[in-house]
């Protein structure tokens, strides 16, 4: 036996022996409990990161030590196939993005395993793979027939270089980007699909007993973003009824004036043909604005709006207020018009100091300060004034009286408003899911039959971007005939969002062969819900919010019986590059974990990944910390391999036997909460001692 560890020769050896004993096969029956660990699958890039590392390490090193517990787990892997880098990389190289995916596959599989996971890779997902994709169809057909799925024209966002529409959570940045290749993104009006997420708002909004960090929860919380408040209407000179939402209904007698998104309907009818020029300039520049632009809080930022010439009567006094158009307004939020009550909120009153509009204070801390004077909006809950029937009472009771007042004078109603909006999952690209619906003539939109899927993604495309799908360039695929009467119809031609093939994939690991279902239903009922999920945080209004409105939607069509799809999530830190500045290419500070392996072995690279911090934290690498871990691998291979002294003292032997029951302790319950650098640090100290021994 060699001296001195030897991760070339000792590493190759045991994963080649796991894989022939079956030791990490999928046991869908076992007397032991069963532990359910799932890490968020890879991109097939090409090439494994460190990032990959830092993330799928220390989860296998978790469902490990709940196999050293006596668990029955299952860590599966797979691969997130379908997007647009594959679609890019093919028009850049000019091959089939099909042959580019399936190779990187090829080669990042060589790489897990060299990791050391314990992976059942027939087990293994492909998202790209029909016998995968094919799931998405038939549940986008089910979604369809349940009113789930659905098909409107209107304004999206697209990124005018990749080609295709992006959902609000692929809109990054103050400048409001493409989070794929950071172009800025424009409007486009498009015949889009949506799922409707909405449906299931104040569900999502429940996370009880969800073991989730408190970060992802509170993410999730203000991206639904739902807020009680009234509609109430006021009407025009025109009695044309304008409705608002409002969350402070007791601050009504405080509205003098009211505001219209640029886009309004109304503008057009109500614009008074004074003001007429003013108010299409006014449109035509803010149009063009991005969304985070117009509702900037900017101090320096000036205000603009324009008044249209029209009033509007205020329900409460009974008073004309003016209507103006301005670009904080937006018809994507609320119903597009707000009631203007500058005492009391912000950026009304920015406004109404510009346009020197009134400003009337209807909230003070007690009955005594009706009249004093607002330096500034006070925003805060006290006690109602100068607001007829409400005066005197708290902000909280007013709010109440004032609805329950609204109702009965017929001119609002109390309103739950949400700024969660639907799921647009159509894509204008190739490399995804073919959406399953054609459109004829006579019938309308029309489903495939199941037997019909999957309906594939052809191989003789031009796949270069246009602005249109690919698909619609077909000169065959697009058109078909119609599965109801016969007749001609056409293909729908984009493809599904890949965050489709995210949201379900759990389920698919336990049965991937499965021909006749999504999954087994016997086996998942046995499985699921994951117990314990790991991946990174900046999925968090995207991937992990749609997995689970997706998994509400298989409970309540009986797939599935849990009401959250994962009970335990932890996210991970970013590890940077030595120069603490992301890693990327250009800087030149990209570590290459290949090399890494090939010079300390795997299990040093895992141990220093897990040592370097705490893992939710991350941190920047360090070219000479991994050293450290290295030698200490090497120790405890001496150790173990070194023939025992028998000249310890009794007094000694007692020592190391209490020490070993506190290093057993102390180490599972860091690794049960994912300390692994202080479990790490306590198994340096245990060997330390041991070498004294």
């Amino acid at each position: 036996m060699a001296n001195r560890y030897d991760p070339e020769a000792v590493e190759p050896k045991w994963r080649e022996i796991w894989e022939q004993s079956g030791l990490y096969d999928f046991e869908p029956t076992s007397a032991k409990p069963k532990h359910y660990a799932v890490t968020m699958l890879p991109y097939p890039s090409g090439n494994l990161h460190i990032g990959h590392w830092y993330a799928m390490s220390p989860s296998d090193a978790h469902a490990r030590f709940m196999r050293m517990r006596g668990y029955n787990v299952f860590f599966p892997m797979g691969f997130d196939a379908f997007g647009l880098p594959a679609e890019n990389a093919a028009i850049k190289n000019k091959l089939d993005p099909r042959k580019w995916t399936y190779s990187n596959i090829a080669y990042m599989r060589n790489q897990l395993k060299s990791m050391g996971l314990m992976v059942d890779w027939k087990q293994e997902v492909i998202t790209a793979d029909p016998s995968f994709y094919r799931w998405n169809q038939w549940f986008f057909i089910q979604f369809f027939k349940r009113g789930v799925a659905y098909k409107k024209f209107s304004a999206v966002d697209w990124c005018p270089s990749c080609n295709t529409t992006l959902a609000r959570e692929q809109v990054v940045g103050d400048e409001r980007r493409c989070e794929r290749c950071e172009t800025l993104v424009t409007k486009r009006d498009l015949d889009q699909w949506y799922f409707k997420i909405t449906d299931y708002a104040d569900e999502l909004l429940d996370f009880s007993g969800m073991d989730w960090p408190e970060r992802i929860i509170a993410m999730q919380r203000n991206w639904i973003g739902r807020s009680e408040g009234a509609e109430v209407t006021f009407r025009s000179a025109q009695d044309d009824p304008i409705t608002v939402f409002t969350t402070r209904p007791d601050t009504l007698w405080g509205a003098s004036f009211m505001v219209l998104a640029p886009e309004h309907p109304l503008v057009a009818t109500l614009t008074s043909p004074e003001q007429r020029a003013a108010v299409e300039a006014y449109v035509a520049e803010a149009v063009r604005k991005t969304e985070v632009e117009r509702q900037s809080t900017d101090d320096e930022k000036p205000k603009t709006g324009v008044w249209i010439g029209a009033h509007a009567i205020n329900p409460a006094t009974g008073r004309p207020v003016p209507i103006w158009i301005a670009d904080y307004v937006l018809m994507t939020y609320g119903t597009g018009a707000i009631m203007a009550v500058p005492g009391h909120d912000e950026r009304d009153f920015a406004f109404a100091t510009t346009f020197n509009l009134p400003i009337t204070r209807v909230v003070a801390e007690s009955v005594d300060g009706a009249a004093a004077p607002l330096e500034q909006a006070e925003t805060a809950y006290a006690v109602a004034v100068n607001s007829g029937f409400i005066d005197g009472l708290p902000s909280a009771e007013a709010k109440e009286r004032v609805i329950d007042w609204l109702e009965a004078e017929g001119i609002g109603k109390r309103t739950i408003n949400y700024r969660l909006r639907d799921w647009l999952v159509s894509r204008q690209r190739y490399w995804g899911t073919p959406i399953p619906m054609v459109t004829c003539e006579q019938c309308g939109i029309v489903p495939l039959p199941y037997e019909q899927l999957p309906l594939l993604v052809p191989d003789d495309v031009d796949f270069k971007p246009t602005g249109e799908s690919p698909l619609k360039l077909h000169p065959t695929w697009r058109f078909t005939t119609c599965p109801a009467c016969g007749g001609p119809a056409e293909r729908d031609t984009d493809t599904m969002d890949t965050f489709v093939d995210s949201a379900w994939y759990q389920c698919r690991y336990l049965t991937p062969q499965e021909n006749n279902a999504p999954f087994d239903r016997e086996i998942a009922q046995e499985w699921l819900p994951v117990d314990h999920y790991t991946g990174g945080r900046e999925h968090a209004v995207m991937h992990l919010l749609y997995t689970r409105f997706w998994w509400k939607l298989m409970r309540d069509m009986g797939l599935v019986e849990a009401d959250e799809p994962m009970r335990q999530l932890r996210n991970q830190g970013v590890i940077l590059g030595e120069d603490g500045n992301k890693m990327s290419k250009s800087k030149g500070n990209v570590v290459d974990p290949d090399m890494l392996v090939a010079k300390y072995g795997a299990d040093a690279v895992r141990t220093f990944l897990m040592f370097i911090g705490p893992w939710e934290q991350g941190g920047p690498w360090n070219s000479k910390g991994i050293e450290g871990p290295a030698r200490f691998l090497d120790r405890v291979w001496r150790l173990a391999m070194d023939q025992p002294s028998s000249t310890a003292a009794p007094g000694d032997e007692v020592a190391v036997r209490r020490l070993t029951q506190r290093t057993i302790k102390k180490v599972g319950e860091d690794l049960a909460r994912y300390s692994f650098n202080t479990a790490i640090a306590a198994l340096m100290e245990y060997v330390n001692e041991l070498m004294k021994a």
